[in-house]
């Protein structure tokens, strides 16, 4: 087998708003970049736009895809409800326009209306800054107001699978609802032998797909995401256009790698299936399974350790039954205070997080550190100790959301010290 393709590929941090010009795929296919990938299909018979990017990025998606061609836009499809993919349907929409997505984008757009707030306060920290320049960009090269995020009301939507032509091209809509969203699809170009995979495959292509997000998601299910995979290899592609950075081609390129990333997939969901029932806890199996050589894919927007969670979870639900307490409202952070004047004070623990730091423990630095500051948050040794473990962790990661979270951290924690005389 080849080598991994994650090693080659670029990484999320890379990942920007679109500002670029668009990028020629082939003859009729042209890919604009952005916080997620909008692609153009142009026929004879009019133009057909795959993703629309966030709302305020659809300026440069349209003015991209106007130089390529300005043919009337005949169809929007969108390969799944999330906010990086329809944003900018409102702008890119005109007079008789058919919007099309899979049967469940209503249910998730009333999933993602609901705890909107939440989401977004979730996801601040790895997005905050970059939109914030990024409007500021688009008013200053393009003009004109930003748009808002569309809410996109489809006018057509199917269950499993939905054929037309257009110009000449054959477009093929399959429902893989094992990707990110409930509505995920993918689009099928049987005579080209390209597919339009949006995320199914996560952020980042040959990587353990995101099973869970920190910002906040339903959890995704290991065997239905292969079951979605193997709809895939099944159509036996020339090239995948995917969410993020360039395509993935050659037929046997395309079937290696969603082989490898298959064969992860199903080693860690089965490695925890097993544990659970051999009765290891969650986080004994977090630490223990780990990927055989053989099946190497990044972990650069999810990870093993967080899926093994996922996994664990999605099967057995919150409840771990290491503890009563579990069953109550009162978290173990609610009696860290009590412990630390046990053991002397906020600076005899953040001692102790400092020796654990010096062994190469930056967890456990951590957890000792934060007892200590919930004992006393102006406790600089604490806050120190808490800035230096979120570092050395720092260091280990390359993983985009943990990287990010981490970097936040320590921004709070530096600007607690400077408050502190």
């Amino acid at each position: 087998m080849p080598a991994p393709l994650h090693r080659s590929r670029p990484d999320f941090f890379s990942v920007r708003p679109a500002s670029g010009e668009a990028h020629r795929i082939n003859d009729f296919i042209w890919l604009s970049e952005g916080l997620s990938n909008s692609y153009l299909v142009v026929t004879p018979e009019g133009r057909v736009v795959i993703n629309t990017g966030m709302g305020f990025e659809a300026p440069v998606h349209k003015r991209n895809y106007d130089a390529v061609n300005d043919g009337p836009v005949r169809y929007i499809l969108l390969t799944q409800g999330h906010v990086d993919h329809v944003g900018g349907v409102d702008l890119l929409h005109e007079p008789g326009t058919r919007i099309v997505a899979q049967a469940n984008c209503a249910a998730h757009q009333t999933d993602d209306a609901r705890i909107a707030a939440f989401r977004a306060r979730r996801s601040a920290f790895a997005f905050s800054d970059v939109i914030a320049e990024a409007s500021a960009w688009i008013q200053q090269n393009i003009g004109g107001p930003v748009p808002g995020q569309s809410k996109p009301e489809p006018t057509l939507t199917f269950e499993k699978q939905h054929a037309f032509e257009l110009g000449g091209v054959r477009f093929e809509l399959i429902a893989t609802p094992g990707g990110e969203t409930t509505d995920s699809m993918v689009i099928w170009l049987p005579d080209h032998g390209i597919c339009f995979t949006g995320n199914l495959f996560s952020a980042l292509f040959g990587h353990f797909p995101n099973l869970v997000t920190i910002r906040g998601d339903r959890y995704r299910e290991a065997p239905r995401f292969v079951e979605s995979l193997d709809r895939v290899a099944a159509l036996e592609p020339e090239m995948l256009l995917v969410g993020h950075h360039g395509p993935v081609e050659g037929k046997e390129v395309v079937r290696a790698e969603l082989a490898r990333v298959r064969g992860a997939v199903l080693y860690v969901h089965d490695e925890t299936v097993r544990g659970m029932n051999e009765g290891k806890d969650v986080h004994t199996l977090m630490r223990e399974i780990r990927l055989p050589p053989d099946l190497e894919v990044g972990q650069g927007y999810g990870t093993v350790p967080w899926s093994v969670r996922a996994i664990w979870e999605t099967y057995a639900g919150w409840f771990h039954g290491r503890s009563t307490t579990e069953l109550y409202d009162v978290p173990p952070w609610s009696v860290h205070p009590d412990l630390v004047e046990l053991a002397g004070g906020p600076e005899v623990v953040a001692a102790r997080a400092r020796e654990r730091l010096e062994r190469g423990e930056a967890v456990e630095a951590l957890h000792l550190a934060e007892a200590a500051l919930a004992a006393n948050a102006r406790s600089r040794d604490a806050l120190e100790a808490g800035r230096d473990a979120h570092r050395a962790l720092e260091a280990q990661s390359e993983n985009f959301w943990l990287t990010s979270w981490i970097r936040r951290r320590i921004a709070e924690l530096e600007r607690a010290l400077e408050n502190v005389s």
